[in-house]
Protein backbone atom coordinates (compact mmCIF):
# COMPACT_ATOMS: atom_id res chain seq x y z
CA UNK A 1 0.00 0.00 0.00
CA UNK A 2 1.00 3.02 -0.95
CA UNK A 3 -0.11 6.31 0.38
CA UNK A 4 0.66 9.88 -0.72
CA UNK A 5 -0.46 12.91 1.12
CA UNK A 6 -0.78 16.62 -0.16
CA UNK A 7 3.55 15.75 -2.04
CA UNK A 8 5.06 18.80 -3.35
CA UNK A 9 8.42 19.67 -4.00
CA UNK A 10 10.19 23.04 -5.02
CA UNK A 11 13.08 23.49 -7.49
CA UNK A 12 13.58 27.18 -6.47
CA UNK A 13 10.47 29.16 -7.73
CA UNK A 14 9.80 26.65 -10.16
CA UNK A 15 7.23 23.79 -8.83
CA UNK A 16 7.70 20.32 -9.95
CA UNK A 17 4.81 18.98 -8.18
CA UNK A 18 2.34 20.72 -6.10
CA UNK A 19 0.25 19.27 -3.38
CA UNK A 20 -0.69 15.81 -5.09
CA UNK A 21 -2.64 13.48 -2.91
CA UNK A 22 -3.29 9.64 -3.97
CA UNK A 23 -3.30 5.27 -2.56
CA UNK A 24 -2.65 2.72 -4.30
CA UNK A 25 -3.57 -0.93 -2.65
CA UNK A 26 -1.59 -3.82 -3.14
CA UNK A 27 -1.95 -5.74 -6.41
CA UNK A 28 -2.60 -2.93 -8.50
CA UNK A 29 -0.72 -1.39 -11.70
CA UNK A 30 -1.05 2.04 -11.77
CA UNK A 31 0.40 3.74 -14.90
CA UNK A 32 1.63 7.36 -14.07
CA UNK A 33 1.77 9.65 -17.40
CA UNK A 34 2.21 13.17 -18.14
CA UNK A 35 4.25 15.16 -20.69
CA UNK A 36 7.85 15.93 -20.07
CA UNK A 37 8.41 17.93 -17.02
CA UNK A 38 5.22 17.65 -15.46
CA UNK A 39 6.55 15.79 -12.60
CA UNK A 40 6.54 12.14 -13.41
CA UNK A 41 9.61 11.22 -11.84
CA UNK A 42 10.18 13.44 -9.24
CA UNK A 43 7.49 11.86 -7.89
CA UNK A 44 8.64 8.43 -8.07
CA UNK A 45 11.77 9.96 -6.92
CA UNK A 46 10.32 11.13 -3.84
CA UNK A 47 7.92 7.48 -3.03
CA UNK A 48 11.10 6.10 -3.30
CA UNK A 49 12.98 8.26 -0.67
CA UNK A 50 15.78 9.20 -3.42
CA UNK A 51 14.43 12.86 -3.42
CA UNK A 52 13.28 14.70 -0.02
CA UNK A 53 9.60 16.32 -0.70
CA UNK A 54 9.52 20.32 -0.02
CA UNK A 55 6.22 19.27 2.28
CA UNK A 56 3.51 16.27 2.23
CA UNK A 57 3.90 12.74 3.29
CA UNK A 58 4.87 9.51 1.55
CA UNK A 59 3.59 6.39 3.50
CA UNK A 60 4.76 2.74 2.24
CA UNK A 61 2.29 0.21 3.94
CA UNK A 62 2.37 2.47 7.29
CA UNK A 63 6.02 3.74 7.14
CA UNK A 64 6.67 7.08 6.93
CA UNK A 65 9.61 7.35 4.61
CA UNK A 66 10.96 10.44 5.65
CA UNK A 67 11.11 9.11 9.32
CA UNK A 68 12.17 5.76 9.09
CA UNK A 69 13.27 5.35 5.39
CA UNK A 70 14.86 2.29 6.18
CA UNK A 71 12.60 0.24 6.83
CA UNK A 72 10.03 1.90 4.06
CA UNK A 73 12.99 1.15 1.59
CA UNK A 74 13.23 -1.96 2.25
CA UNK A 75 9.60 -3.25 0.41
CA UNK A 76 10.41 -0.92 -2.46
CA UNK A 77 12.11 -1.93 -5.25
CA UNK A 78 13.05 0.97 -7.82
CA UNK A 79 14.36 0.64 -11.34
CA UNK A 80 15.34 4.49 -12.90
CA UNK A 81 15.12 5.04 -16.71
CA UNK A 82 18.46 4.73 -16.70
CA UNK A 83 19.57 2.20 -14.23
CA UNK A 84 22.59 3.45 -12.76
CA UNK A 85 24.74 0.29 -13.24
CA UNK A 86 28.50 -0.34 -12.40
CA UNK A 87 29.63 -0.27 -15.78
CA UNK A 88 33.24 -2.23 -15.44
CA UNK A 89 31.72 -5.16 -13.48
CA UNK A 90 30.49 -8.59 -14.90
CA UNK A 91 26.99 -9.18 -14.81
CA UNK A 92 27.37 -12.30 -12.79
CA UNK A 93 29.15 -10.61 -10.11
CA UNK A 94 27.23 -6.97 -10.25
CA UNK A 95 24.06 -9.61 -9.16
CA UNK A 96 25.79 -11.34 -6.54
CA UNK A 97 26.84 -7.62 -5.47
CA UNK A 98 23.62 -6.77 -4.99
CA UNK A 99 22.29 -9.65 -3.38
CA UNK A 100 24.82 -9.31 -0.29
CA UNK A 101 24.36 -5.40 -0.34
CA UNK A 102 20.54 -7.07 0.62
CA UNK A 103 21.22 -9.98 2.37
CA UNK A 104 19.83 -12.52 0.36
CA UNK A 105 20.99 -15.98 -1.27
CA UNK A 106 22.98 -15.30 -4.12
CA UNK A 107 23.89 -18.64 -5.01
CA UNK A 108 19.44 -19.55 -4.72
CA UNK A 109 18.32 -15.90 -6.32
CA UNK A 110 20.72 -14.65 -8.93
CA UNK A 111 20.10 -17.86 -11.24
CA UNK A 112 16.31 -17.19 -11.20
CA UNK A 113 16.22 -13.57 -11.75
CA UNK A 114 18.87 -14.62 -14.40
CA UNK A 115 16.10 -16.86 -15.75
CA UNK A 116 13.31 -13.86 -14.75
CA UNK A 117 14.82 -11.31 -16.92
CA UNK A 118 16.65 -13.42 -19.94
CA UNK A 119 20.29 -12.86 -18.66
CA UNK A 120 21.64 -15.84 -19.32
CA UNK A 121 23.34 -15.39 -22.66
CA UNK A 122 25.06 -11.64 -20.61
CA UNK A 123 25.95 -12.94 -17.40
CA UNK A 124 29.62 -13.39 -18.69
CA UNK A 125 29.64 -9.94 -20.11
CA UNK A 126 31.26 -6.82 -18.65
CA UNK A 127 28.31 -4.19 -18.32
CA UNK A 128 29.73 -1.50 -20.55
CA UNK A 129 29.30 -3.86 -23.29
CA UNK A 130 25.77 -4.73 -23.08
CA UNK A 131 23.29 -2.90 -25.14
CA UNK A 132 20.75 -0.84 -23.84
CA UNK A 133 17.93 -3.49 -23.78
CA UNK A 134 20.41 -5.61 -21.80
CA UNK A 135 21.12 -3.04 -19.59
CA UNK A 136 17.21 -2.68 -18.62
CA UNK A 137 16.94 -6.39 -17.93
CA UNK A 138 19.91 -6.33 -15.53
CA UNK A 139 18.47 -3.27 -14.05
CA UNK A 140 14.76 -4.59 -13.42
CA UNK A 141 16.88 -7.81 -11.93
CA UNK A 142 18.49 -5.75 -9.60
CA UNK A 143 14.81 -4.24 -8.62
CA UNK A 144 13.42 -7.63 -8.00
CA UNK A 145 16.93 -8.95 -5.84
CA UNK A 146 14.77 -8.60 -2.48
CA UNK A 147 11.52 -9.76 -3.34
CA UNK A 148 9.90 -5.45 -2.99
CA UNK A 149 6.26 -5.45 -1.83
CA UNK A 150 6.14 -2.50 -4.23
CA UNK A 151 7.82 -2.23 -7.41
CA UNK A 152 8.78 1.38 -9.36
CA UNK A 153 9.82 1.20 -13.08
CA UNK A 154 10.23 4.36 -15.01
CA UNK A 155 10.54 3.48 -18.60
CA UNK A 156 11.07 -0.06 -17.73
CA UNK A 157 10.77 -1.26 -21.79
CA UNK A 158 12.94 1.48 -22.82
CA UNK A 159 15.53 0.19 -25.50
CA UNK A 160 14.16 -3.04 -26.06
CA UNK A 161 13.22 -4.87 -28.81
CA UNK A 162 9.44 -6.46 -29.76
CA UNK A 163 10.11 -9.85 -28.14
CA UNK A 164 12.25 -8.49 -25.34
CA UNK A 165 9.21 -6.18 -24.61
CA UNK A 166 6.57 -8.94 -24.59
CA UNK A 167 8.62 -10.81 -22.35
CA UNK A 168 8.89 -8.02 -19.60
CA UNK A 169 5.53 -6.91 -19.57
CA UNK A 170 4.04 -10.52 -19.09
CA UNK A 171 6.91 -10.42 -16.14
CA UNK A 172 5.31 -7.02 -14.90
CA UNK A 173 1.69 -8.54 -15.62
CA UNK A 174 2.55 -11.54 -13.08
CA UNK A 175 4.39 -9.03 -10.30
CA UNK A 176 1.51 -7.04 -10.35
CA UNK A 177 -0.55 -10.01 -9.17
CA UNK A 178 0.71 -9.62 -5.35
CA UNK A 179 2.29 -6.58 -5.44
CA UNK A 180 2.03 -2.76 -5.83
CA UNK A 181 3.68 -1.77 -9.23
CA UNK A 182 4.00 2.17 -10.46
CA UNK A 183 4.79 2.16 -13.93
CA UNK A 184 6.18 5.52 -15.92
CA UNK A 185 5.76 5.47 -19.54
CA UNK A 186 5.26 7.54 -22.90
CA UNK A 187 4.42 4.30 -24.70
CA UNK A 188 0.02 4.53 -23.90
CA UNK A 189 -0.63 1.22 -25.54
CA UNK A 190 1.89 -0.27 -23.16
CA UNK A 191 -0.83 1.43 -20.13
CA UNK A 192 -3.73 -0.16 -21.68
CA UNK A 193 -2.15 -3.76 -21.53
CA UNK A 194 -1.39 -3.54 -18.14
CA UNK A 195 -2.33 -1.02 -16.06
CA UNK A 196 -5.90 -1.13 -14.27
CA UNK A 197 -5.83 2.70 -12.89
CA UNK A 198 -4.03 5.81 -14.76
CA UNK A 199 -2.75 8.90 -13.02
CA UNK A 200 -1.93 11.66 -15.15
CA UNK A 201 0.27 14.47 -14.21
CA UNK A 202 0.33 17.95 -15.55
CA UNK A 203 2.00 21.20 -14.70
CA UNK A 204 2.74 19.17 -10.97
CA UNK A 205 -0.83 18.57 -10.33
CA UNK A 206 -2.87 15.76 -10.83
CA UNK A 207 -5.02 15.94 -13.75
CA UNK A 208 -6.89 12.45 -13.92
CA UNK A 209 -7.15 9.18 -11.60
CA UNK A 210 -9.39 7.18 -13.26
CA UNK A 211 -9.46 2.66 -13.79
CA UNK A 212 -7.84 2.13 -16.98
CA UNK A 213 -11.61 0.69 -19.17
CA UNK A 214 -13.21 4.34 -17.31
CA UNK A 215 -10.79 7.07 -18.48
CA UNK A 216 -12.29 7.65 -22.27
CA UNK A 217 -15.66 7.97 -20.74
CA UNK A 218 -14.91 9.96 -17.70
CA UNK A 219 -12.22 12.54 -19.64
CA UNK A 220 -13.27 12.47 -23.44
CA UNK A 221 -16.32 11.79 -25.63
CA UNK A 222 -17.54 7.76 -25.87
CA UNK A 223 -17.43 7.28 -29.18
CA UNK A 224 -17.52 9.17 -33.19
CA UNK A 225 -18.12 7.96 -36.38
CA UNK A 226 -15.89 8.65 -39.32
CA UNK A 227 -17.86 9.28 -42.41
CA UNK A 228 -16.24 9.31 -45.71
CA UNK A 229 -18.30 10.14 -49.22
CA UNK A 230 -18.27 11.60 -52.33
CA UNK A 231 -20.76 13.82 -54.30
CA UNK A 232 -20.71 16.09 -51.64
CA UNK A 233 -18.15 18.80 -49.94
CA UNK A 234 -16.83 18.59 -46.34
CA UNK A 235 -18.80 21.81 -45.39
CA UNK A 236 -22.09 20.02 -46.90
CA UNK A 237 -21.75 16.73 -45.37
CA UNK A 238 -20.82 18.52 -42.01
CA UNK A 239 -23.79 20.60 -42.02
CA UNK A 240 -26.16 17.74 -42.85
CA UNK A 241 -24.88 15.12 -40.55
CA UNK A 242 -24.88 18.11 -38.19
CA UNK A 243 -27.87 18.53 -37.98
CA UNK A 244 -28.81 14.86 -37.21
CA UNK A 245 -30.28 14.01 -33.46
CA UNK A 246 -27.50 12.29 -31.11
CA UNK A 247 -24.99 14.23 -33.28
CA UNK A 248 -22.64 15.83 -30.61
CA UNK A 249 -20.47 18.05 -33.08
CA UNK A 250 -18.79 17.42 -36.59
CA UNK A 251 -15.12 18.22 -37.77
CA UNK A 252 -13.72 17.95 -40.81
CA UNK A 253 -10.83 15.24 -41.31
CA UNK A 254 -8.23 14.33 -44.09
CA UNK A 255 -9.66 11.36 -45.89
CA UNK A 256 -7.96 8.79 -48.29
CA UNK A 257 -8.30 9.66 -52.07
CA UNK A 258 -10.27 7.42 -54.12
CA UNK A 259 -9.08 6.41 -57.45
CA UNK A 260 -12.46 7.96 -60.11
CA UNK A 261 -13.46 10.21 -57.41
CA UNK A 262 -12.98 14.01 -58.38
CA UNK A 263 -13.31 14.68 -54.69
CA UNK A 264 -14.23 12.47 -51.38
CA UNK A 265 -15.64 14.30 -48.06
CA UNK A 266 -14.79 13.11 -44.75
CA UNK A 267 -15.76 14.45 -41.24
CA UNK A 268 -15.46 12.72 -37.56
CA UNK A 269 -18.98 12.80 -35.92
CA UNK A 270 -19.07 13.06 -32.18
CA UNK A 271 -21.90 11.39 -30.71
CA UNK A 272 -23.78 12.86 -27.86
CA UNK A 273 -23.21 10.23 -24.90
CA UNK A 274 -23.49 6.56 -26.65
CA UNK A 275 -26.07 7.37 -29.44
CA UNK A 276 -26.32 4.90 -32.26
CA UNK A 277 -26.41 7.44 -35.14
CA UNK A 278 -24.79 5.35 -37.77
CA UNK A 279 -28.91 4.69 -39.15
CA UNK A 280 -29.54 8.14 -39.71
CA UNK A 281 -26.07 8.82 -40.94
CA UNK A 282 -26.62 6.31 -43.65
CA UNK A 283 -30.48 7.72 -44.57
CA UNK A 284 -29.41 11.21 -44.73
CA UNK A 285 -26.62 9.81 -47.46
CA UNK A 286 -29.27 8.02 -49.58
CA UNK A 287 -31.65 10.65 -49.45
CA UNK A 288 -28.84 13.33 -50.61
CA UNK A 289 -27.51 11.28 -53.36
CA UNK A 290 -23.95 10.77 -52.11
CA UNK A 291 -21.64 7.86 -52.46
CA UNK A 292 -20.92 6.57 -48.91
CA UNK A 293 -17.43 4.74 -49.15
CA UNK A 294 -16.97 4.50 -45.30
CA UNK A 295 -19.13 4.45 -41.81
CA UNK A 296 -17.38 3.38 -38.77
CA UNK A 297 -16.90 3.45 -35.04
CA UNK A 298 -14.14 5.89 -34.09
CA UNK A 299 -13.44 5.08 -30.27
CA UNK A 300 -12.03 7.57 -28.34
CA UNK A 301 -8.32 6.33 -27.41
CA UNK A 302 -5.97 7.18 -24.12
CA UNK A 303 -3.78 9.13 -26.65
CA UNK A 304 -6.86 11.34 -27.36
CA UNK A 305 -7.30 11.53 -23.42
CA UNK A 306 -4.22 12.40 -22.63
CA UNK A 307 -3.56 15.26 -25.61
CA UNK A 308 -6.97 16.63 -24.36
CA UNK A 309 -5.93 16.60 -20.15
CA UNK A 310 -2.10 17.82 -20.62
CA UNK A 311 -2.03 19.61 -23.83
CA UNK A 312 0.89 21.05 -25.19
CA UNK A 313 4.49 19.54 -24.31
CA UNK A 314 5.59 21.28 -20.85
CA UNK A 315 8.02 24.22 -21.77
CA UNK A 316 10.40 23.33 -18.72
CA UNK A 317 11.01 19.70 -21.07
CA UNK A 318 13.83 18.13 -20.16
CA UNK A 319 14.73 19.90 -16.66
CA UNK A 320 12.55 18.37 -14.42
CA UNK A 321 10.66 15.12 -15.53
Amino acid sequence: MIEVSHLSRHFGNFRAVDDISFSIPTGQIVGLLGPNGAGKSTTMRMITGFLKSTSGRVSIDGIDISTDPVAAKQKIGYMPESAPLYADMIVDDYLRYVADVHGVDADEKVPRLCEICGLKEVMHKNIAELSRGYKQRVGLAHALMNDPEILILDEPTSGLDPNQITEVRALIKEIGKTRTVIISTHILSEVEMLCGRVIIINGGKIVADSPTNELRERYGHSQSVYVQAAGCTDAELSEKIGKIPGVKSCAATSGEEIKGEAKVASILAAADGDSEIRPAIFKAAVESGWTLYELSIRRNSLEDVFHALTGAESSDEGAVK
